[in-house]
């Protein structure tokens, strides 16, 4: 037995219950109470019937009541308001501070000892998920319901990313907007490498250049240390003189071009051409995060991130190296990428910022409305049956498998709860 289990037990399964204490005492659960996950009682607020007196206060939690003394909750003034110690064995007797005995419940022999097993079970499991061969029982409302708040986690993990760079800069949005989008328009290769440009130009400087994009690509490929070469093609030598000249009056340093990745990697996604791709963006979008956070239709985002690269980039990928004709306009898949990481995050960080809670329901669904990713995490959970509909059931299983199936925290997770309430 394990206070994990003991904590589920009390909080989901014996609410408006009554049940004898170790005294001969009736304790009825009018409510178990708010876990408390900082220090202090394990559960704050419960309201506990003891005879004929109503109580309301803190409840303990161990799995023996001699563990009250080895935590040395006796020399502990937050645990002087404990109303009832819950334990699975009684092996000693808990006295309070001014000598009362604490009103003690044992659970064991007052639940099913199967749920205790499929949940050891689980926890054994070396199976992808610990529930596996279950999964799909717990019905299909019950898994709807808890990938959607999955979803809305996922987004608050994000959240909270973009919200401590908007501190770094000011509470400037727009500084912070600039600096998520171009840091993924390196998706999972260059990302980091991107986010380092980013940093490395400002978006006010590049900003002052927004109606010139000869100047804006100059800023950013010299930034991104690829203009450090000589160039016979007429495109590149004229975005290093433009350069030279904007690097001398802003003062500006650029990065060392061995951070770029291109090996192990498909044309399309080759740093040169996704930088090619910002600086049409730049360049077409004005206002662009107002339009971001104006547009109604999710159709009128993705048309907005479709512009096209450079004359030039329609024969190149990289710098005087010819190539077939081909588009110089984002993928959708890839504008999809950029949507669920950039746009719908920073939709629901504004929202909460600004206290807009319109923009929070417009993020969720733009969500629902893309496409399911596919990966191996999607492709396997689709394998045992939980097949995502859209981007925001895929977000959702991306989280469910990360921070609750991989360290087998069934018992915070409602489909774990749902296979255990149904064995």
């Amino acid at each position: 037995m394990n206070e994990e289990f003991l904590y589920y037990l009390w909080q989901y399964h014996f609410q408006g219950k009554c049940l004898n204490g170790t005294q001969n005492e009736t304790f009825c659960i009018l409510h178990p109470g708010q876990r408390n996950t900082n220090s202090g009682p394990d559960f704050f607020n419960a309201r506990i019937k003891i005879g004929t007196t109503l109580w309301a206060g803190n409840v303990e939690i161990h799995v023996r009541s001699s563990d009250w003394y080895k935590h040395g909750h006796q020399h502990d003034h937050q645990y002087d308001n404990v109303i009832l110690h819950v334990v699975y064995t009684d092996d000693h007797p808990v006295v309070r501070r001014n000598g009362e005995r604490l009103p003690t419940l044992v659970l064991k022999e007052k639940f099913d000892e199967k749920l205790f097993h499929t949940y050891r079970n689980f926890l054994a499991s070396k199976r992808w998920i610990p529930c596996e061969n279950l999964i799909t029982r717990a019905g299909h409302f019950h898994i709807t319901n808890w990938l959607y708040r999955l979803a809305i986690e996922r987004l608050e993990r994000k959240a909270r990313e973009m919200e401590r760079l908007l501190a770094s800069e000011k509470n400037d949005f727009r500084e912070m907007f600039y600096q998520k989008l171009l840091e993924n328009y390196g998706f999972q290769i260059n990302n980091q490498a991107f986010a380092q440009l980013a940093r490395r130009l400002p978006y006010s400087v590049l900003a002052k250049h927004k109606n010139h994009l000869l100047q804006i690509e100059a800023l950013l490929f010299g930034q991104a240390g690829m203009l450090n070469q000589p160039f016979s093609d007429n495109y590149p030598h004229q975005l290093q003189q433009e350069y030279r000249f904007l690097s001398k009056k802003y003062n500006l340093t650029a990065l060392d071009p061995g951070i770029w990745r291109f090996m192990r990697t498909h044309p399309s996604n080759f740093p040169t051409l996704r930088i090619a791709q910002f600086a049409g963006l730049f360049y077409r979008s004005t206002s662009l995060l107002q339009k971001m956070l104006e547009s109604k239709q999710l159709t009128d985002v993705i048309n907005l991130l479709q512009t096209q690269a450079s004359v030039y980039w329609k024969t190149h990928y990289q710098w005087e190296k010819s190539s077939p004709l081909h588009s110089t306009k984002m993928g959708k898949t890839s504008i999809f990428i950029l949507l669920i990481n950039t746009i719908i995050p920073f939709l629901f960080v504004y929202s909460r910022q600004m206290e807009q809670p319109e923009l929070s329901e417009k993020a969720l669904n733009w969500l629902a409305q893309l496409p399911a990713e596919k990966n191996r995490i999607t492709r396997h959970f689709s394998a045992l049956g939980l097949i995502p509909d859209n981007a925001l059931q895929s977000q959702a299983l991306l989280r469910l498998k990360k921070y609750y199936c991989n360290p087998k925290q069934c018992l915070h997770c409602s489909i774990g709860h749902q296979l255990l309430k149904s064995l």
